[in-house]
């Protein structure tokens, strides 16, 4: 992966209410105790290393944010440097009205009518990763099994070529980790993804095929042509946030299960139970919510009693909200039983998840056909599990000890 140039160099935090940091090493594998200990003294963190930014960790004041459109504009949707060029990718950036134009737009490519049919394939693919473990016995779960997983279904559903699966997972790295403080990073990761886009646009105006890149490439809304910048950003948006978000969900339940041989033996034994497996995955939702979206302050509020500031940033941190224990009965405890988890998992209001239809659907086959093939893996102590840090959080090296034998 490339090295970041001009990054702004920060210390560790050593004080997550006054002075937070997503990308600090500490958060990926510790945010959930971070949230927790925030929330235990206010219910929203502050910093100034991008500028002043807000962080709340209660589900009222995630709730509150998530909903108020007249304070709280998604032109932001991560926090990142004040003077960070930001580039649109409709419907997430966009804000009422036109926000509805593009979701109505790309919506139906997302039901779970149209989901639905891509089960089977789905499993076909995670069994011919499975079936190429076949003698092995360690494993980085996350390089073999996990990352490959939405990659699969996004190529599929968006007509993009799986072979350029590494240029992704490249964009991804850079733009989660490095981008957020370093200006450079995030203009070069934005000029190489426009510069692709183009070419499958001018591929797609000229030759249409039955895929939803097809459909971007003719967009129109209201019947008036889509805009190319914004075509580009509607590609981006399906790279960018349909890979690594359910790549980190699938990763992080898997890591628990390696954890809890208890839990994952009763997935095992119900292997037919859809109401176990149900309550199970939304479970890892919960608890491992992945993904962090940002506001841009535009005009002068209160969020949980503290004052916030027009041309401020904040999170709409869902993952913490899942973890508000005045919001869900132990929300300490990861329960694959849970009956009654309105998770926040993706999101709230007018930018709920497009994607969470495919991103259920994959991270239920992903955990079910692993747990079908190798019911005792374990992790493997003499190599640590890795995490990333910042919006999206999960398991990047996931290294496990295989006990069966594929079958």
């Amino acid at each position: 992966m490339g090295e970041a140039t001009g990054a702004t160099e920060l210390p560790p935090v050593t004080d997550w209410v006054n002075d937070w940091d997503w990308l600090d090493d500490g958060w990926g594998e510790h945010a959930i105790e971070i949230w927790n200990d925030v929330r235990d003294q206010c219910p929203m963190a502050t910093t100034e290393r991008y500028g002043r930014a807000h962080m709340p960790v209660t589900m009222d004041a995630v709730t509150e944010i998530a909903h108020d459109t007249e304070h709280f504009s998604s032109v932001f949707v991560s926090v990142a440097r004040p003077d960070a060029v930001r580039r649109p990718a409709p419907p997430i950036t966009s804000d009422p009205p036109d926000h509805h134009g593009h979701r109505r737009l790309l919506l139906p490519a997302f039901s779970p009518k149209a989901i639905a049919p891509m089960e089977d394939d789905l499993r076909r693919f995670c069994r011919s990763l499975i079936a190429g473990l076949e003698g092995e016995t360690h494993v980085d779960l996350s390089e073999r099994y996990v990352q490959h997983i939405p990659v699969h279904g996004i190529c599929q559903l968006l007509g993009v070529p799986e072979s350029d699966a590494d240029m992704f997972r490249d964009w991804i790295f850079r733009n989660f980790q490095l981008a957020p403080r370093d200006n450079a990073v995030r203009e070069q990761v934005a000029d190489e993804m426009a510069a692709y886009n183009d070419r499958l646009l001018d591929q797609r105006e000229a030759e249409p095929r039955d895929d939803l890149l097809s459909l971007i490439a003719h967009a129109e809304i209201d019947g008036e042509p889509v805009s190319r910048e914004l075509k580009r950003g509607y590609v981006s948006l399906m790279i960018i946030a349909g890979i690594d978000t359910t790549w980190s969900a699938i990763g992080s339940g898997l890591w628990h299960f390696a954890r809890h041989p208890a839990q994952r033996a009763a997935l095992v034994a119900a292997d037919d139970d859809v109401l176990l497996w149900t309550t199970a995955t939304e479970e890892v939702l919960r608890y491992y919510a992945p993904v962090t979206m940002g506001r841009k302050v535009i005009a002068d509020t209160e969020v949980a009693g503290c004052p916030v500031r027009e041309g401020e940033q904040t999170l709409v941190t869902f993952p913490a909200a899942n973890h508000d224990p005045a919001a869900f009965e132990d929300a300490h405890e990861f329960r694959i039983d849970r009956a009654r988890n309105r998770h926040v998992a993706f999101g709230l209001g007018i930018h709920r998840c497009l994607g969470s239809n495919l991103a259920r659907l994959e991270l239920t086959v992903a955990l079910q056909e692993w747990l079908r093939a190798f019911p005792d893996y374990e992790l493997d102590h003499d190599r640590p599990t890795t995490w990333a840090n910042g919006q999206v959080r999960g398991p990047r090296s996931l290294p496990v000890l295989l006990r069966h034998t594929v079958l």
